[in-house]
């Protein structure tokens, strides 16, 4: 795989983190009731974040968990054994979720997301914050809240890098190379 082009830079990250976060106070008019849920593995970093900005803006503290979704895979083989890292300090039951993944494309890591959550408790609601929409939905679900709309043609992929894991912060289209 090989980098065709850099999408966003550190800057353009914190700018949408920062953008998404303002939204998710504006359209939930406020903080209480928010539970911050990361998908695994780079939404989890990705929800540390926004939670921090909303937890700065509205001076409170905002809760964060992360989920391990690949139990709820359909598309996981069978057989497979795996370890749940899922990391929820707080109940579900009444609660306002918002789920952060770094990229949201067929739709199906969101539905299985949905699926580990209602297994856990009936939140209040559940709502879906992307930094990267690309497009191509299998399923009908969308973000509520996005950091950048990126149409790609389905040779390519989105990767994206935090610092935390990767060293850096940035959003990259990738392509694979027959080498």
């Amino acid at each position: 795989m090989v980098e065709k082009t850099q999408i966003m830079d550190q800057k353009a990250m914190l700018r949408a983190i920062t953008r998404i976060s303002f939204e998710i106070i504006e359209h939930n008019k406020g903080a209480s009731n928010l539970y911050i849920i990361g998908i695994m593995t780079r939404g989890a970093e990705l929800a540390q974040r926004v939670a921090k900005k909303i937890s700065e803006l509205e001076g409170t503290t905002v809760e964060v968990g992360y989920l391990d979704v690949t139990a709820y895979r359909d598309d996981k083989r069978s057989g497979e054994e795996r370890q749940d890292r899922t990391d929820l300090p707080f109940s579900i039951e009444g609660k306002q979720i918002i789920l952060v993944d770094d990229v949201i494309y067929t739709g199906r890591t969101v539905r299985a997301a949905m699926d580990a959550i209602l297994q856990r408790g009936r939140a209040k609601s559940i709502q879906l914050a992307a930094l990267i929409d690309r497009g191509h939905r299998e399923l009908p679900i969308r973000a509520d809240y996005v950091g950048k709309n990126l149409p790609t043609s389905r040779d390519e992929f989105v990767k994206v890098s935090v610092e935390e894991r990767d060293g850096e912060d940035q959003v990259t289209i990738c392509i694979e190379t027959d080498e």
